[in-house]
C-alpha cells in the first residue's frame, strides 16, 4: 500500500493535503483544490473527509465490492480477498459487523503514514477482546473515517483471516473462506460488481491534520500499544 506523499499547498499544519502522485492536482489553483476537497458526494455515494478522487474523475466513487487476491512479493503466496467501497454513513457499522466474523478474540494493527514517507508504520497489539475493541473504535470513529493517514487491520491469526479499514476508507477482507464476509456485505446493500474500480486505482488525494495525528496517538494509548508515532 505504499505510495508517494507530498504536501501540496499546505494551508497550515491543520490542513495538510498529502497527494499520491504528480498529475491533475499540480495545475489546480488553491480555490480549485479547496472546492474539490469540499465535494461531499457523487450521486448517492457519500465520501469521508479522508480522501478525494482525481480532479478529472478518473474513477468515480461508488458502492460495491469485488473478489480479488493479494500476492506476497516475498513468498509468492496468493491470498483471496474482497475489496469493498462503502458510502460514509454505513462504513463504521459494517466494519464492526465484519469484525464479528473473526471471532471473540483478535489481534489489531494500527497503520500510520503521518510521519513516514513512501511507507507505513505498523503498530501491533495481540489478543484483545472483540467487544472491547469495537467499543473503543466507536469512540474514535471520526479518526478512522476522516483521517487519510490512518488505517486499521483486525486479524484472527488462527483462522488466517483479516478485515482492514485502510487509509482510503476501503474495506478489505483477506483469507479463506470469504463467504461470510460477502454475505455480510450483501445484507447491508453492498453488492458484487466485477467492473467496479476503486479510488486507489487512479490518482487521488489524502487529507490529514495535526489534530488527527494527536487522535491517532490517543487511540494507540487506549489500545495499549507502547510505540508512539512522532
Amino acid at each position: 500500500m505504499g505510495f508517494l506523499k507530498r504536501i501540496l499547498r499546505n494551508g497550515g499544519k491543520d490542513n495538510a493535503v498529502p497527494i499520491t502522485s504528480r498529475g491533475s492536482f499540480e495545475t489546480l489553483s488553491n480555490d480549485e483544490l479547496q472546492a474539490h476537497m469540499g465535494i461531499r458526494s457523487y450521486g448517492l455515494f457519500e465520501l469521508t473527509d479522508a480522501v478525494r478522487p482525481s480532479y478529472d474523475l478518473q474513477v468515480v466513487p461508488m458502492q460495491g465490492f469485488r473478489f480479488d487476491e493479494y500476492k506476497d512479493d516475498n513468498t509468492g503466496v496468493k491470498t483471496p480477498a474482497i475489496m469493498a467501497s462503502v458510502s460514509r454513513r454505513h462504513i463504521m457499522d459494517l466494519f464492526l459487523e465484519l469484525i464479528d466474523v473473526l471471532g471473540p478474540v483478535v489481534d489489531v494493527v494500527l497503520e500510520s503514514s503521518h510521519r513516514v514517507q513512501n511507507s507505513h508504520e505498523e503498530l501491533y497489539r495481540e489478543h484483545i477482546d472483540s467487544a472491547v475493541l469495537k467499543s473503543t473504535l466507536l469512540e474514535f470513529e471520526d479518526l478512522l473515517l476522516n483521517d487519510g493517514c490512518t488505517g486499521i487491520a483486525v486479524i484472527n491469526p488462527t483462522k488466517r483471516q483479516e478485515v482492514q479499514l485502510d487509509e482510503h476508507k476501503l474495506l478489505v477482507m483477506y483469507g479463506r473462506p470469504l463467504d461470510e464476509f460477502a454475505a455480510t456485505l450483501i445484507q447491508e446493500d453492498v453488492y458484487p460488481n466485477k467492473e467496479i474500480q476503486f479510488i486507489t486505482e487512479a490518482e487521488h488525494v489524502h487529507s490529514s491534520s495535526e489534530r488527527m495525528h494527536d487522535r491517532f496517538n490517543i487511540l494507540r494509548n487506549r489500545l495499549g500499544i507502547d510505540s508512539e508515532v512522532t
